[in-house]
Order: structure tokens, then C-alpha cells, then sequence
């Protein structure tokens, strides 16, 4: 009796390490390619004029070897384009995904959802920016793709800057160009981020690359006015006009732009102020710019200004 008791135990517990030997090897793995962005668009305004910041934060991972990098633009409304140091790679010591990995030029403390500040030492500036609520969301398998917009405050060279975020984050494994080329990645790229009336914003962009196409859509576009989500449904946009671009494209320069929302049809009209020219791949270029306009709806009338990214 007592050899059968402890045959049995040997056998439960060798069952009970075959399944945990099972249970472990049925984990899902962490993807070994992979990239992740953070996109952070502000404009605001003080008694000196308007400003607008962009910073782009991406990291990835290709095997063992883990990338990070930004992308920054500043603009002011009457100096123009102002250098603003950390565009470029860093190292990404830690190895980080989940999170923005901080760098010399740029340190991020708290969550898009639960509130962020970014701040930048080399460039005299710091972006405090409240809790943001989705306002858009995708998903292609197990890539996906978040929005949301919120007030934020940049404080700036002394000023302090009143204004709104646009962000945007995107997951997308087995893709990273970071380290990978993807040829046709980009083509026709238009996107806007709009301050309207210096206190509400919207964003849209439209593009017609395939390969993106199920994760961000061609046509994409929100509004949030005193803090409600406001949906651009049957979204059209036209370019109005072209600019001479050294390559086999041309830039846009002026769009008229229509849609259904909550309370009925809505229209913009925009312009192309000023275009900082970033890269140019002869097929295609790319280039950020200062948008000024007005936008119709619900009866009323009110001024644009932002940033607009043109990824050609």
C-alpha cells in the first residue's frame, strides 16, 4: 500500500510539472519586431502671438537591438521656424517600449490618459499636458492606432502659451522602419492639426497608401468642440492647389474640405502659409507647415491655424 501511495504522488507530480512546462511554453512570446510611436501636436497662443510645437517620439525593436528617436518642429507665429535641438536617434538604454524612453533633449514624466509633462532643457521648454480622453481608435489584427486631444500649457523662452494637444499612438508589430525599408509606406499624406478659435480643435488627415490603409484609414477626421467628440462622417477633401516640389510630386497648398457631423453639415477652407521642408526621396517628400482658415458649421463661423504634416 505505502509503494502504491507514493507512486501516486511521484505521478501527480510529475503531471503538475509536464503542465506547467505546457502552461509556460503556450505564453505569448513578445514580439522580436516592432515599432511604437507617441505624437504629440500643440498649438496655443499668448499676448505675443501664436506658437506651434510638434514632437514625434518613436522606439522599436528588431531582434536584441532596441531604437528610439524624435522628431521636433517649433513655429512662431511672427519669428517662424525656430531650431529646436533633439530631432534624431538616441539610445534606448533601457529598452524601452511601453513608454517614451527619456533622452538627453527630452524627459517625459506620467501618461497620455492620466496627464504628461514633457520637458526639454536644451530648448527652454516644458509642455504640460492634461488628461486626455479617446477620441478616435482603430485596430488592424494586433496593430491599433489611438487618439485623443486635450488642453495643455507650453511654457517657452519665459512665456507661458495657452493651447490645445493633438496626440496620436500607434502599435504596430512586425513592422519597423526604423530599421527597415518599406517602400510606398507613405503616399499623399495629408494631415492637419487645427486649433479653432484658440480654445477647441480638429484633426483629419487623408492618404492613399495601401499598406496603411487598414490601420489609419484614407480618410480620418475628428472634432472636439467644449470638449465633446465630434465625428467628421462622409468626409471630403479636395486640394485646391499645388506648389512646385524638386521631384516626380507637388506640394499642397490651399484645401476645401466638407463633412457630416452631430449637428449637421460642416466646411473648412484652408491655406498653406509657410512649409518647413524636412526630406525629399524625388518620388515622394516630406514637410510640415502652418495652416491658416476658417471653419463653418452649426451656423457659425470660426478661425483655423495649425500645424499640417505632408508625407508625399
Amino acid at each position: 500500500m505505502t509503494h502504491a501511495i507514493l507512486a501516486a504522488l511521484l505521478l501527480l507530480a510529475l503531471t503538475a510539472v509536464g503542465c506547467r512546462g505546457d502552461s509556460a511554453a503556450q505564453e505569448p512570446m513578445p514580439p522580436t519586431l516592432l515599432y511604437v510611436s507617441d505624437y504629440f501636436s500643440f498649438v496655443g497662443a499668448d499676448q505675443e502671438g501664436r506658437v506651434a510645437f510638434a514632437l514625434d517620439n518613436n522606439r522599436g525593436r528588431d531582434g536584441e537591438a532596441f531604437q528610439a528617436e524624435h522628431f521636433v518642429v517649433l513655429h512662431d507665429e511672427h519669428k517662424g521656424w525656430v531650431d529646436a535641438l533633439g530631432s534624431g536617434p538616441y539610445d534606448n538604454l533601457k529598452k524601452e517600449l511601453d513608454r517614451i524612453p527619456d533622452s538627453p533633449s527630452f524627459q517625459f514624466v506620467g501618461a497620455p490618459e492620466a496627464g504628461l509633462t514633457i520637458t526639454s532643457a536644451p530648448n527652454q521648454l516644458t509642455l504640460r499636458i492634461n488628461p486626455m480622453p479617446m477620441r478616435h481608435h482603430r485596430t488592424d489584427g494586433k496593430s491599433r492606432v489611438w487618439m485623443g486631444s486635450a488642453s495643455a500649457v507650453l511654457t517657452w523662452q519665459g512665456r507661458t502659451i495657452r493651447g490645445r494637444v493633438i496626440y496620436e499612438y500607434l502599435f504596430m508589430p512586425d513592422f519597423n522602419r526604423l530599421t527597415r525599408t518599406y517602400f510606398g509606406l507613405w503616399e499623399e499624406f495629408q494631415g492637419l492639426y487645427l486649433l479653432v478659435d484658440g480654445k477647441d480643435d480638429v484633426y483629419l488627415h487623408s492618404q492613399l497608401s495601401e499598406r496603411l490603409a487598414p490601420l489609419v484609414g484614407n480618410l480620418v477626421g475628428f472634432a472636439v468642440m467644449n470638449e465633446e467628440t465630434d465625428y467628421l462622417n462622409d468626409l471630403d477633401v479636395t486640394v485646391l492647389d499645388r506648389e512646385f516640389a524638386l521631384g516626380f510630386y507637388r506640394w499642397p497648398t490651399a484645401w476645401r474640405i466638407s463633412w457630416k457631423g452631430n449637428k449637421g453639415p460642416g466646411s473648412m477652407t484652408l491655406t498653406l502659409s509657410e512649409r518647413k521642408g524636412i526630406a525629399n526621396w524625388v518620388l515622394g517628400g516630406f514637410s510640415m507647415g502652418i495652416a491658416r482658415g476658417e471653419l463653418s458649421y452649426d451656423g457659425r463661423t470660426w478661425p483655423l491655424y495649425g500645424l499640417v504634416e505632408l508625407l508625399m
